[in-house]
């Protein structure tokens, strides 16, 4: 297989992926925009947190948010518990590395937040943790996933929503979990500027 050839296979597994993700995603997707959409209307925030790529995908939706998208409108409460080094490195020193996004969730989450639990695999066991406080405080989880949700999946509750890309390709997962980033961004912006219902 040439390298042209290569390249081209990447782009048609990625495609195929995302089609297939979208017939499982859709709906779930729907909710979680109409969740984080309630939790921002009502003065509340959305904390975000992920490893390694999860992270950036963090950071990448706290900033569409507190920033903006692709219109303009005033700031959106949104964290990515990924970014304060002096905090991470602290809690994962002085406690265990597994606490640093649940000290956080456990500081600053309030009831009627939303926690963005993104994991490839559905086992980072910082982001379960996460989860663990979250459902402590009543705050809403959306779980970003693949690979069938892992062991994050068998800790949802009923009002947690759960955005399970239906693939095992790392690469794959991470590239769906972009396109479903964008489109909460995107949807979360709809209903707050009352270009959709």
């Amino acid at each position: 297989m040439s390298l042209v050839q290569r390249i081209q296979q990447q782009f048609a597994d990625s495609a195929q992926t995302k089609q297939q993700a979208l017939a499982a995603m859709a709906g779930p997707i729907e909710s979680a925009i109409r969740a984080m959409a309630a939790c921002l209307r009502a003065g509340g925030k959305i904390m975000a947190c992920g490893n390694g790529g999860s992270a950036a995908d963090s950071q990448h939706f706290a900033a569409e948010l507190l920033n903006r998208f692709e219109k303009e409108r005033p700031p959106l409460a949104a964290v990515a518990l990924t970014t304060d080094t002096s905090t991470l490195t602290s809690i994962a020193n002085d406690y265990r590395y597994e606490d640093i996004f649940a000290k956080q969730v456990q500081g600053l989450g309030r009831a009627g937040d939303v926690l963005l639990a993104i994991s490839t695999s559905g086992n980072s066991p910082n982001v379960i943790e996460a989860i663990r406080a979250a459902r402590e405080r009543g705050i809403t989880v959306v779980a970003l996933t693949g690979k069938k949700g892992g062991r994050m999946a068998t800790l949802l509750a009923a009002t947690d929503i759960h955005l399970c890309v239906p693939a095992d390709r790392t690469a794959r997962i991470q590239e769906v979990h972009l396109l479903a980033i964008h489109c909460l961004c995107d949807g979360i912006d709809a209903l707050l500027l009352g270009e959709t219902t």
